[in-house]
């Protein structure tokens, strides 16, 4: 399957609908700052018809529907506001919501938590142990302010419980036809990312529904256990893609990932190589390639990414090339302004590049033409 081009975020999305017809779910990886957010945001309003709606998305701005009274004047009952105007509350005062998230919630948190429909609000409480030995007793504090982190979680859980509701065929929302989830918890550290994927693969799989969902995300390792768990090797479910958006071109390129799931270094690696057999490489593909040969020198066990350097015949320390990725990866290179390297350096950068490739093999689909000498 070849690269697909977009002109703008409306075409990509109705590409996407467009799948779903035969795909129940789509999987897409990209870098922060590609333009996830307003894709999901482009495919939601696809399906707005007045005051009708298809699509029921997490992104960004789900965690906006809520914001916190903090009881400035006392400082002491601080309750979580739910806006009640939204549908993404549809149906919130009659669907017990508390008995949905509590045992999603206790998967990840220690604390507890009370909805109110009539002030639509949420208040939340935590038990505490005070003192020691014989004298150590449990206390509940409420009306705390949890943390951020804590936050995220309750409203991921939150739209999990909602995401059930939708599967069971809940009248409330019975609209929904599209889920759209965007970097759930974009901040999870990696055994929360491998939790909250394989959650969410396992309730997305759960029962049979005519629910279709993309799920999109800058962060590696949740892609890749989604990618996984929903068997996108094999399944014909499920459709797994690479967006990016060009630094030389307009518009996106969505890039079909051969049933192979692609790790964060793996994406990058296939943007570099793509730039320089086109011979469109700019000033800060240098810090892109340091960035790559560093993270290959950690995961190897060196020191320095120079261990990751072909050494040559007249360089046997590999210094010239650690050298000049040292200098030419340091400039104030910006993505939005790129300047075309200079044709010296562009043959430096395709023989490290094409050495790299050469001493530490990928899968040959991904880089066919990679010889086994570049000289600059």
């Amino acid at each position: 399957m070849t690269d697909q081009t977009f002109a703008n975020l409306n075409g990509l999305a109705a590409h996407l609908r467009g799948e779903l017809n035969s795909k129940k779910f789509i999987l897409l990886y990209a870098y922060n700052g590609t333009g996830k957010t307003r894709l999901s945001m482009a495919f939601k309003d696809i399906g707005k018809q007045g005051d009708a709606r298809d699509t029921l998305y997490f992104n960004a701005f789900t965690e906006d529907l809520f914001y916190w009274d903090n009881d400035l004047n006392n400082d002491r009952e601080r309750v979580l506001k739910i806006n009640k105007d939204s549908r993404f509350f549809a149906g919130l005062d009659q669907l017990e919501m508390d008995t949905r998230i509590r045992p999603l919630l206790s998967r990840y948190a220690d604390f507890d938590f009370r909805i109110d429909t009539t002030e639509w609000e949420v208040s939340f409480s935590r038990e505490i142990t005070t003192g020691e030995g014989e004298q150590a007793k449990t206390v509940t504090v409420d009306d705390i302010k949890v943390s951020r982190g804590e936050e995220n979680i309750f409203i991921w859980c939150f739209f999990l419980a909602i995401v059930q509701l939708v599967l069971d065929g809940a009248q409330a929302y019975s609209w929904v036809k599209y889920l759209y989830i965007d970097d759930p918890i974009s901040s999870l550290d990696d055994n929360n990312a491998i939790a909250v994927a394989s959650d969410l693969a396992q309730l997305l799989k759960a029962k049979e529904s005519p629910i279709r969902a993309v799920i999109s995300s800058h962060h590696a390792l949740f892609f890749n256990v989604m990618h996984n768990e929903l068997d996108a090797r094999k399944s014909k479910k499920t459709a797994s893609y690479f967006l990016s958006q060009p630094r030389n071109a307009t518009g996106y390129r969505l890039r079909y990932t051969n049933a192979t799931p692609f790790f964060h270094h793996v994406a990058m690696l296939t943007e570099l190589y793509q730039a320089a057999k086109s011979g469109r490489l700019y000033t800060y593909h240098f810090n892109m390639l340091r960035s790559l040969l560093e993270k290959s020198a950690s995961f190897h066990g060196f020191p320095n990414f120079s261990a990751c350097i072909k050494q040559d015949d007249d360089d046997p320390d590999g210094i010239l090339h650690a050298r000049l990725i040292n200098i030419l990866s340091h400039g104030n290179y910006s993505l939005y302004e790129p300047q075309e390297m200079l044709e010296e350096n562009k043959a430096y950068f395709k023989k490290i590049l094409n050495d790299f490739l050469g001493r530490y093999p990928f899968n040959p689909e991904l880089f066919p033409d990679v010889p086994e000498e570049a000289a600059p």
